[in-house]
């Protein structure tokens, strides 16, 4: 048996336990057990992918309500939360089987609704500033964002698999939530990084729904050469 010292922790690691009420008298749980369980238990529960794609819309009406008053540290975290159920709601749809093509519709649908309502509200703080350029930014961003979700669902129904680009949806919510929690006024110092985010917003999603258009048309041509 090997006595290098560095095998040591990854040995530990391998069979370490969690602390707690035990089982099969006294035998402690294993990290993966406990995770299996609650898995178990979260399946078996009454809760819906349904239920957790609305969770995610009244997050991001929170964030939206919160932008139109000015509390841009608050408005971020509601909506990094809201953008989180979002992408569980998929997940847990997958790994619980409750899943149903109406919910991955609903999903989908809710999907642009969260995040066009909050733009939607950092445009209109914009135009309170009078910052034209940033409201007219903000709706190319909008703009841009849909197009890259319907490039990529238009490519689906004609068989073509269409996951390129940079903008996507984890990187746009990225991009905003850095905004919002660095915007003026949201007490984390002198930062003003909330237009800035939504110019970038308006390039990249742009460009990725040039870069779809682009992939889609590379593919059929292939497929019909």
């Amino acid at each position: 048996m090997s006595t290098d010292p560095g095998e040591a922790p990854r040995s530990r690691t391998r069979t370490a336990r969690v602390r707690g009420p035990g089982r099969r008298g006294g035998e402690p749980w294993s990290a993966a057990e406990v995770r299996e369980l609650a898995r178990n238990r979260l399946i078996e529960s009454r809760l819906t992918p349904n239920a957790i794609s609305v969770t995610g819309l009244i997050g991001n009406i929170v964030a939206a309500v919160l932008v139109t008053q000015r509390l841009f540290f608050l408005a971020g975290i509601a909506f990094v939360l809201g953008s989180v159920m979002d992408t569980l709601d998929g997940r847990y749809s997958r790994m619980s089987g409750k899943g149903t093509p109406f919910g991955a519709f609903l999903d989908s649908t809710l999907d642009r609704i969260e995040e066009g309502i909050v733009l939607a509200a950092v445009a209109a703080y914009f135009a309170s500033r009078h910052m034209e350029l940033a409201v007219a930014a903000t709706v190319v961003a909008v703009l841009g964002s849909l197009m890259v979700s319907y490039t990529r669902a238009r490519a689906e129904a004609l068989g073509v698999e269409c996951k390129v680009g940079i903008a996507t949806r984890p990187v746009r919510v990225v991009i905003l939530s850095v905004g919002l929690i660095f915007a003026k006024g949201a007490s984390l110092g002198s930062f003003e990084l909330l237009a800035p985010a939504v110019y970038v917003l308006a390039v990249l999603t742009t460009f990725t729904a040039i870069q779809r258009v682009a992939h889609v048309r590379r593919a059929l041509a292939q497929a019909a050469a």
